[in-house]
């Protein structure tokens, strides 16, 4: 092997072996703390690779759907019992690769959600609640949902645990419909993505599942991605990062008829009426603040737009949010790629036309970091240039926008495009029915989340949640990313059984199938509860 290629790169997991890659070059991750490359090395796999896991990954699809549902609930939560038993590894290493603090955010809420997660989804997997099994008796027609087939699954570089495409969210949900995944680890934390993969491959040993459930690459070309998506050996892809990565491979995808799952964009645009602004603004300065600058607004949840009323109270809340912006530390940003979209953002909004309201301009060199930026734009001049002002600056930067009355907000609100979330903050009186009632369905119309008096950091993992909302949220505002039996459905295929006879019915679909499904008896629908 020549100079360049001579230390040693870790090996990717295809088709239940640790091999090393057949590589088309490799990279090193950074630690954000320091700013310093970590003196591991991953490889960059050449189509070969990626030739191997789609082979391996169809073959294991056909076992999988053999498998009982027990084997993948037992799975799931073996996996989520070693997390927990190598927590401290798990999230060192994560801290070590993405600057996030160990404690609380990694150990303390990012692997209790991902364990959580796994085991939400083994319920989910046990009940056959995602199935939506339906017998309609007088025309002997029955349906529910089944694995579609392989998932390949790029994770985001935000969450390294709970989205994580070898432990998160979709991998949990893949799974637990039925289906392998192949795993496309992210360069900011190939070694979080490592261990995790270790563990799975462990429980998958143990709970008797084809070795090729769980798939791992590092990294590939552009062009091997764009193949990935497309090749009929999929069944679906799922997609977490920037806009304009999301849609090349989305696509690609399109083209080829792939299902392509992906959360793209979000401002996560807030609202404070006059009522609340006049009972707390202060208090409601600090609580923007907060959830701006946590995580150095690193969350795809992040508020980076508020609305306030062009009065005295807007101007208080507006000089108050810049003050504790100045006054806050500015924190870790993920990596130089984040940095540098950051930055861009940042400018992209001064040049339409913002103003900057905070001033520190000091920042730490010896780390990744930017100081936090607030940002003013007048309702007039947001409304010449909507979309410039909605460039998304993922970090620790928002602007505000002054509106002059209700209706120009509701204009506002009208050229926003899809988002995660929305707020509106009215006032605990009920001054601000009449202004709620204006806005709120203008604001329903473009968000997947709508939220009252409460900002949208958090993402709950309840089966309620809808973690999706109209493009670019999100790729389809029928899915969610968050919250089983649902986010599920996106792994899943109907299939329908007409008039087949009732011993080549899978048992789900069966009259006698204990579980429950809805069911058609002399014209009237009745669901039978699941146990």
């Amino acid at each position: 092997m020549s100079g360049e290629f001579a230390m040693y790169t870790a090996p990717v997991l295809i088709a239940g072996e640790w091999r090393q890659a057949a590589e088309s070059g490799r990279f090193q991750p950074t630690n954000p703390t320091t700013a310093t490359g970590i003196d591991r090395w991953y490889p960059t796999s050449s189509w070969r690779d990626c030739e191997a896991a789609l082979e391996a990954a169809a073959t294991a699809a056909d076992a999988l759907r053999l498998a009982p549902a027990e084997a993948r609930a037992r799975f799931l939560e073996l996996f989520a019992d070693a997390i927990e038993a190598s927590a401290e590894e798990i999230c060192s290493l994560a801290h070590e690769e993405t600057g996030l603090p160990l404690s609380p955010r990694l150990l303390d809420v990012e692997l209790p959600r991902t364990t959580g997660q796994l085991r939400a989804a083994a319920t989910a997997a046990r009940t056959f609640s995602w199935a939506r099994a339906t017998i309609d008796t007088a025309n002997n027609i029955r349906s529910m949902h089944a694995p579609i087939g392989p998932v390949l699954i790029f994770g985001p570089n935000n969450f390294p645990l709970a989205f994580n495409g070898v432990a998160g969210g979709d991998f949990a949900a893949a799974i637990a419909a039925g289906n392998p995944v192949i795993a496309k680890a992210h360069s900011a934390h190939p070694g979080t993505c490592q261990q995790l993969a270790a563990l799975a491959a462990e429980a998958l040993a143990d709970a008797g599942l084809p070795a090729a459930t769980l798939q791992m690459i590092y990294a590939t070309s552009r062009e091997d991605g764009y193949r990935m998506v497309s090749d009929q050996r999929l069944g679906a892809a799922t997609f977490t990062g920037s806009r304009t990565a999301g849609l090349a491979l989305k696509q690609a995808a399109d083209e080829a008829g792939i299902p392509f799952y992906a959360e793209l964009s979000s401002i996560n645009p807030v609202v404070l009426l006059p009522g609340a602004l006049r009972e707390r603004g202060s208090e409601l300065a600090e609580e923007f603040a907060g959830s701006c600058l946590m995580g150095s607004g690193q969350f795809c949840t992040n508020p980076g737009l508020v609305i306030v009323p062009a009065s005295t109270e807007g101007e208080l809340f507006i000089e108050r949010t810049g003050e504790l912006f100045d006054s806050a530390v500015p924190g870790t940003l993920l990596s130089a790629g984040t940095l540098q979209g950051l930055q861009q953002a940042v400018a992209q909004l001064e040049d339409a036309g913002a103003t900057r309201v905070t001033h520190n301009i000091e920042c730490d060199d010896n780390r990744l970091c930017l100081p936090n930026t607030l940002l003013h734009v007048s309702g007039d001049t947001f409304l010449q240039h909507p979309a410039a002002f909605q460039t998304e600056a993922f970090g620790n930067a928002a602007l505000v926008v002054s509106s002059q009355s209700t209706e120009q907000t509701a204009e506002i609100l009208a050229q926003l495009e899809g988002n995660l979330t929305g707020c509106i903050y009215s006032s605990l009186a009920d001054d601000d029915d009449e202004d709620y009632a204006r806005l709120a369905p203008v604001l329903r119309a473009k968000v997947g989340r709508l939220l009252n008096d409460k900002m949208p950091t958090g993402v709950a993992v309840s089966p309620a949640m809808n973690h999706g909302g109209p493009f670019p949220a999100s790729g389809h505002p029928g899915f969610t990313a968050v919250g089983v039996p649902a986010s599920m459905i996106r792994f899943s295929k109907l299939d329908c059984y007409d008039n087949v006879r009732p011993q080549r019915l899978p048992p789900l679909l069966s009259d006698a199938n204990p579980l429950g499904a809805w069911r058609c008896v002399d014209g009237n629908w009745t669901r039978e509860p699941i146990c």
